[in-house]
């Protein structure tokens, strides 16, 4: 072999070596960084859940005796008073209630049901799938009161079960409700009939002069304003909803495989709307998970940050064995003495306790917060000043 080949040779090997090094050290870093990541999000743990659940479970009366799930509560001088769903031995659904002085043991508990919808028939065209839902054959199912200050009033959507299942709505005076005058409001339907409509929610308080209702969130994020909460006659809110993902505002990378429905009343923070929703994955797919969103205080459209996890999951033998196996279902939250408080039902059987401070789980959740595009536009706005031609990058809208 001459010099020149031999020359050519070691420079050739040289190179190899060369790039197989920067290809060993580049699959590493892709390595470390998939395993920062997955150790990142696995080590995350958004809420501790109470010693002490579950705090409210079936008991001698007749009308709880068979469950007690899916409460609402409201915040009104230091105590929050819970509104639960339960259903007794005659398959009917009703309502009972409770309070807690710190938000986490219950200090009175009514023996009797504060809530009835008694239109329902056992005939319903609905039944079989309604009684595979919730496991009741009729009456008001999955409470979510929120308290309006500026009206000092009470409302509530529920889940009304008679032909079908269709959002009822009520409402009750502040001062009736704090001494137990069960006074609501003839409940009227807010979805039209014959069509089936569960978990909308009313914002509690106006944005912009309005009152809100939030009746869907895929594909999209349903909103319906409103400048009264008097409905007349055969007035109704139309609504649409697709639970499989398909074309809509979650990413097809996101946890979610099927998107079920929002959870509790929204929580403002400062950071935005605090909105949690019900769903499922592809490792889990027969159980309910809890994800969060931040949604725009002035625009609840726009989502600010989703979790990339699950903030919530079925992991104890009160959540792991019951009517239904594997679900929490959180269907209501507050802020007290500094704590986020969930709310949910545990297997169709129990209420339960989820809890963590509120600015370290909402800086936790901004964590996955993308740039502001804003920013990248004005960045952009200043990198092609004095440029006739549009050779912006296509991201930049």
């Amino acid at each position: 072999m001459d010099l020149k080949n031999q020359k050519e040779q070691k420079s050739s090997f040289k190179y190899f070596v060369l790039l197989k090094d920067w290809i060993r050290k580049e699959k590493n870093k892709l390595v470390e960084t998939r395993s920062g990541l997955k150790t990142f999000l696995t080590k995350i743990k958004f809420f501790d859940k109470f010693h002490q659940n579950p705090i409210i479970e079936p008991n001698n009366n007749e009308w709880e005796s068979w469950q007690t799930f899916n409460p609402g509560v409201v915040k009104i001088k230091d105590k929050i008073h819970i509104i639960y769903r339960a259903v007794g031995s005659d398959g009917v659904s009703r309502l009972g209630y409770a309070v807690s002085t710190d938000g986490f043991t219950i200090k009175h508990r009514l023996s009797y049901p504060v809530f009835e919808h008694r239109e329902f028939l056992t005939n319903d065209k609905y039944l079989g799938f309604s009684f595979s839902s919730g496991n009741s054959l009729g009456g008001a199912e999955d409470p979510r009161p929120v308290y309006i200050k500026e009206d000092k009033r009470i409302y509530m959507t529920y889940t009304a079960l008679y032909n079908g299942l269709r959002v009822g709505f009520s409402s009750i005076s502040v001062s009736d409700f704090l001494n137990k005058r069960w006074l609501w409001t003839k409940p009227i339907y807010l979805s039209p009939p014959n069509q089936v409509h569960k978990n909308w929610i009313l914002f509690p308080e106006k944005i912009n002069g309005y009152y809100v209702f939030l009746t869907s969130i895929t594909p999209n994020i349903v909103l319906h304003r409103r400048k009264t909460l008097v409905f007349k006659k055969n007035e109704y809110i139309s609504s649409y909803y697709d639970t499989t993902l398909g074309k809509s505002w979650l990413s097809p990378k996101g946890w979610e495989k099927r998107v079920r429905a929002v959870g509790p009343v929204p929580i403002k923070t400062k950071y935005g709307w605090l909105v949690f929703y019900h769903a499922m994955d592809d490792k889990d797919p027969d159980k309910y998970k809890v994800g969060a969103m931040l949604l725009d205080l002035n625009d609840p459209k726009k989502i600010i940050v989703r979790s990339p996890v699950p903030v919530l999951e079925p992991d104890t033998l009160y959540e792991l064995n019951g009517n239904k196996p594997g679900i929490v279902y959180a269907s209501a939250a507050v802020v007290f003495e500094g704590n986020l408080i969930i709310y949910y039902g545990a297997a169709d059987n129990y209420i339960a306790i989820a809890f963590a401070n509120l600015e370290s789980f909402l800086q936790d959740l901004l964590k996955y917060k993308k740039p502001d595009i804003k920013s990248n536009k004005l960045l952009q706005k200043s990198k092609y000043a004095g440029n006739t031609m549009s050779t912006q990058p296509d991201f930049i809208t």
